[in-house]
């Protein structure tokens, strides 16, 4: 179940709470026939006060200065829901402006069910840093069209995926090995399992508005959910605008 965290106005709180019903029935209804929709069951001691803020050191699809909405991922690459919830929000941002809707992605790799996700989520670093952002979201879009989940990608394959969307594959395998980007994963996981309670699953997602206030989503939402809660939500940003 979706919470508001922090006080919310109205009328953009009846606007909000009426969104997140929205998103709520459509999403039981979807998922009451194929079952629980993320990787592990959350409790509900998530402490969203905890995330650490959207800066430039984030990997951003849109713009977090003019989004409406963002949606802050914690993703693990070879999560089924996951992947399933990767191509929801790409339906997401080819359906929406960067004035209306942008996208953060940061790792949570569940090592205790994935064993491969974090040499992936590495990878995907290795290939930002030496390649720029634009690679490493062709390169988590490549690992996730191409994994069957659940440690289904063939690892020798990163670095052709890396050479594919620009990098060089030399200095990509010098920095997988090095280990120089571990720490960044792990600093995008022990924020994740700091705002749960140390009991994520994933993906662990959450919608922040544009004037801060943040509201967890469950799980891998279908696109048809979000986008009807979106809708109404940015219908109400635009009423307070004309007001």
């Amino acid at each position: 179940m979706t919470e508001i965290n922090s006080k919310i106005t109205t009328p953009i709180a009846i606007i909000i709470a009426g969104s997140l019903i929205a998103i709520a029935i459509i999403a039981a209804g979807y998922f009451g026939f194929f079952g629980n929709n993320n990787e592990t069951i959350p409790d509900n001691s998530t402490n969203l006060e905890s995330l650490r803020e959207i800066s430039d050191d984030d990997h951003i699809r849109g713009s977090i200065d003019k989004a409406e909405i963002i949606v802050l991922e914690y993703s693990d690459l070879e999560c089924p829901y996951c992947k399933s919830f990767h191509e929801t929000l790409n339906q997401l941002r080819d359906t929406y402006t960067d004035e209306e809707f942008a996208w953060v992605f940061r790792h949570a790799p569940l090592d205790s069910l994935h064993a491969q996700a974090r040499q992936e989520a590495e990878a995907a670093e290795c290939v930002a840093d030496i390649a720029g952002e634009d690679a490493f979201w062709n390169y988590i879009d490549k690992i996730y069209a191409t994994t069957t989940s659940n440690d289904g990608l063939d690892l020798s394959l990163l670095p052709q995926f890396a050479e594919e969307v620009g990098a060089d594959k030399q200095e990509f395998n010098k920095c997988l090995e090095s280990g120089r980007t571990a720490d960044i994963v792990q600093r995008d996981l022990d924020n994740a399992l700091e705002a749960t309670g140390g009991k994520i699953g994933t993906p662990f997602s959450i919608i922040i508005l544009k004037d801060g206030q943040k509201f967890e989503l469950g799980g891998a939402l279908p696109f048809e959910a979000l986008k009807q809660g979106i809708d109404s939500i940015l219908a109400g940003a635009l009423d307070q605008n004309n007001q």
